[in-house]
């Protein structure tokens, strides 16, 4: 009888755990379709297209031609232009918005009057899109009407007005400008959240060994938060990679493709070449340096081994 029931109980008992993993596989069924359809078809399709002749322009002359069009991004100079522009962008935009992101870190840490309102002005450019950034710092620069060159010019720092957009010596380092004071933000609200996670006693202990404020910041507080830093780096230099918004709304990749970067080219190949196998294997060469770098960077500063940020 005793056995009959056991029975009886392990039976219901395997039934409901397949009926409950039934309901699971259902439930996540509509999210895997969502990513298979949005991320690895287009991914997979992509690697196909980078070795196609697939232009826009011509759909009846779609076929495969090997390697062609890698062989011809890298033989155009403008390519070989928007790597070494893509190296510049991100390596210059990043140490800018940690060292300054940092520091208005470290202020925030502090308690003073009006904390919350300057809270709100340091985290406002996060909320805004990437273009619309873009767009508010074109008129900012622009030549004519911009309030950069008057300002400039009410000082007495120039004595006529720049062409910040449309000069190749300024173009560059207009459109970091622009990013660094988009980025900052991100690194102010991570660096922050991890600031207010270091104990105060390891502050007390390091007063009562005579640590100075320098002392305590390269002592306690950036090994301390050093999991965070390297994952927001990490991070924040894949976005600056990928991300040609700002570039698309500030000069278009001009003057002359003096700021193109390898995502805003590969956006050109698409909208006005309609080379999508060309525009395809920028992508994949893209995916390829990320990779790299990224093996790299968790390689030498063993990122891994330090826990969660």
């Amino acid at each position: 009888m005793m056995n009959g029931r056991l029975s009886f109980l392990s039976k219901r008992l395997s039934a409901s755990r397949n009926s409950s993993s039934k309901f699971i596989a259902l439930s996540l069924l509509p999210a895997l379709l969502l990513v298979v359809t949005f991320t690895y078809y287009p991914f997979g399709r992509g690697i196909v297209m980078a070795f196609q002749n697939y232009q826009l322009f011509d759909l009846t002359d779609v076929h495969f031609i090997g390697f062609d069009n890698f062989k011809g991004i890298f033989s155009d100079p403008k390519f070989l232009g928007a790597l070494t522009n893509s190296a510049y962008w991100v390596f210059v935009s990043l140490i800018l918005q940690f060292v300054i992101g940092l520091t208005i870190a470290l202020m925030l840490n502090k308690k003073f009057r009006g904390r919350g309102l300057f809270q709100g002005f340091v985290f406002y450019p996060w909320a805004l899109s990437g273009f619309l950034i873009g767009l508010i710092w074109k008129w900012l620069f622009n030549s004519q009407i911009g309030v950069i060159n008057d300002l400039l010019l009410r000082v007495g720092l120039i004595d006529e007005r720049i062409g910040f957009l449309s000069d190749p010596n300024w173009a560059m380092f207009s459109v970091i400008v622009a990013n660094v004071w988009y980025g900052i933000a991100f690194f102010a609200i991570m660096l922050l959240a991890a600031l207010q996670s270091v104990p105060s006693e390891l502050y007390e202990a390091g007063s009562m060994d005579g640590a100075g404020g320098v002392r305590k910041l390269f002592n306690i507080t950036l090994p301390y938060i050093m999991p965070t830093v390297l994952t927001t780096t990490l991070l924040r230099a894949i976005w600056i990679f990928n991300d040609p918004s700002i570039i698309y709304g500030l000069t278009n990749g001009g003057p002359a493709g003096k700021t193109h970067i390898l995502s805003s080219l590969m956006l050109d190949r698409i909208m006005y070449g309609g080379d999508y196998g060309a525009a395809s294997a920028i992508g994949i060469v893209m995916i390829g340096i990320l990779l790299l770098y990224t093996i790299f960077y968790l390689t030498v500063t063993r990122a891994g081994k330090l826990g969660d940020f």
